[in-house]
C-alpha cells in the first residue's frame, strides 16, 4: 500500500483516477463527469450506479472527493508513493515524461494556446495534487511526447515558414501514450525488442489516430496541430479541405459555429445523424439503416487510405494493430478496413477476428496475409504509472 500509484487524468468535463501498485497492477478507478454542470456526479470501477456530487462541482473539488473516498475504503495511503499526470499537449518543449515543479508547470501552461480545451484541466489536476500532496513526486506524461521523433517532412505544414517559427504550428500527434504502449506490446508478441520493430498502430475510440513506427519511433501520424486532423472519430470530422471554411462562412456559418461542428457534431454522429457509438450504428446497420452503414463505411474506407499512407513511411512492416474501444472490440471495422487493403496484401481470419484474437495473443490474420494483423488492449493509465515510478525512482 505504501508503494501505490495515483494516476490522474483531467479531461474537458471529466476527471478520472487508477491507483495501481508497486507491480503497476490496478487497484482500483473512479471516474467523474459532467463537472461544473448542475449533473455533476461520479462512479466507482465500472459499476452503472452514479453518485451525484454538488451542482456546477469542479475538477478540484471532484479530485478531493474522490481521493477522500479512495483513502476511507483503504484503496490508498495518506500519501500516495508518486502521482502520475495525462498532459495533451507538451509543444516542442516536452519530448518525454518529466518530474513537475513550478517551471514544469509554468511551460505546460504556456502550451495552453495549442491546446485551449485540454491543458487547462490537465493544469486543474496538476495544481490540485500539489496542494493536496506538497511532498509526493509528481510526473507529467505528454500525449504529444512520443510524436517527437517524427521527422521535418512529417511534421511540417505547407505554410508560410514564419507560422512555425512565431507559432509553433505544425504537425504535433497525440495519443502518444497509447501508440507507445501497443509498440511494447506488439514487440514482445513478435518476441523482438522495440528498437527493431516497426509497426503501423491505429487506436480507434471516440478519438481516433493512426502512427507510424520505424524502429521503435513515431515517424508519421495522422493528428496534426491539433486532435481534429486525421481519421474520422465520433463526433470530429477528421480532414477536410480547408476551403470549407470560406465556402460555410459565406453561407452564414460562423467560424466558432463551425469549429464547434467540426468538434463536436460531426463524425460518426455527423454521418449518421443519430450517434457515435459504433456498437449501436453496427445495429442499426444491421437493421438496414442506410445513413448508419454510410457512417461505417466512410469510417472504414478513410482509415484503410490512412494505413496505406502510413506505409509509405517504413522500411518494413511488422505488424498492423489495432486498438482502442472500437479497434479492440468491433470485428466489423477491422474485417471492412482489411478489406480495402487486400492489394497490399493484407487478409484477416474470420474467425479469429469475430473472437478479437483471443485465441491467438491478439492475432486475427490469415495464413494468407503478408503481414500480421494484432489486437491489443491498450492501458495508458499504467504506461503513465510506470513513468511516474521511474522518475520517481520507485522502481
Amino acid at each position: 500500500m505504501q508503494d501505490t500509484l495515483l494516476v490522474v487524468n483531467c479531461g474537458s468535463s471529466s476527471l478520472k483516477i487508477a491507483l495501481f501498485d508497486k507491480d503497476r497492477q490496478k487497484i482500483a478507478s473512479m471516474l467523474a463527469g459532467r463537472l461544473n454542470t448542475p449533473n455533476a456526479r461520479f462512479r466507482i470501477g465500472k459499476q452503472r450506479d452514479v453518485t451525484m456530487l454538488p451542482p456546477n462541482t469542479t475538477h478540484r473539488e471532484a479530485l478531493a472527493v474522490l481521493v477522500n473516498i479512495a483513502q476511507k475504503k483503504g484503496l490508498m495511503p495518506k500519501q500516495p508513493a508518486a502521482i502520475g499526470h495525462r498532459v495533451v499537449h507538451g509543444g516542442e518543449t516536452f519530448r518525454e515524461a518529466v518530474l513537475i515543479d513550478d517551471e514544469v508547470q509554468a511551460a505546460i501552461e504556456a502550451c495552453t494556446s495549442l491546446a485551449p480545451l485540454h491543458n487547462p484541466v490537465n493544469l486543474e489536476g496538476i495544481m490540485a495534487t500539489r496542494e493536496l500532496f506538497p511532498l509526493v513526486p509528481q510526473v507529467a506524461v505528454f500525449d504529444t511526447a512520443f510524436h517527437q521523433t517524427l521527422p521535418e517532412q512529417a511534421f511540417h505544414y505547407a505554410l508560410p515558414q514564419h507560422y512555425y517559427r512565431d507559432w509553433g504550428v505544425r504537425r504535433y500527434g497525440f495519443h502518444g501514450t497509447s501508440h507507445a504502449y501497443m509498440l511494447q506490446q506488439a514487440a514482445l508478441r513478435l518476441e523482438q525488442s522495440t528498437a527493431e520493430t516497426s509497426i503501423i498502430s491505429a487506436h480507434l475510440g471516440n478519438g481516433c489516430s493512426i502512427t507510424a513506427i520505424r524502429d521503435g519511433k513515431s515517424v508519421d501520424t495522422s493528428m496534426g496541430l491539433t486532435p481534429l486532423e486525421g481519421l474520422v472519430m465520433g463526433t470530429r470530422s477528421g480532414d477536410v479541405d480547408p476551403g470549407l471554411f470560406d465556402y460555410l462562412q459565406s453561407k452564414g456559418v460562423s467560424a466558432e459555429q463551425l469549429h464547434n461542428e467540426l468538434n463536436h457534431s460531426s463524425g460518426l454522429l455527423g454521418l449518421s445523424g443519430q450517434t457515435n457509438d459504433m456498437r449501436t450504428l453496427s445495429d442499426l446497420a444491421d437493421q438496414g439503416d442506410q445513413p448508419a452503414q454510410l457512417a461505417i463505411d466512410v469510417f472504414c474506407f478513410r482509415l484503410a487510405k490512412y494505413v496505406a499512407a502510413m506505409m509509405a513511411s517504413l522500411n518494413r512492416l511488422d505488424a498492423l494493430v489495432f486498438t482502442g474501444g472500437i479497434g479492440q472490440n468491433s470485428a466489423r471495422v477491422r474485417q471492412q478496413t482489411v478489406k480495402h487493403l487486400a492489394l497490399l496484401g493484407f487478409a484477416i481470419d474470420e474467425h479469429n477476428n469475430d473472437d478479437n484474437g483471443l485465441n491467438r495473443d491478439g492475432r486475427i490474420d490469415c495464413k494468407e496475409s503478408r503481414f500480421p494483423i494484432l489486437v491489443i488492449a491498450t492501458d495508458e493509465e499504467r504506461v503513465i504509472a510506470g513513468e511516474a515510478a521511474r522518475l520517481a525512482k520507485l522502481n
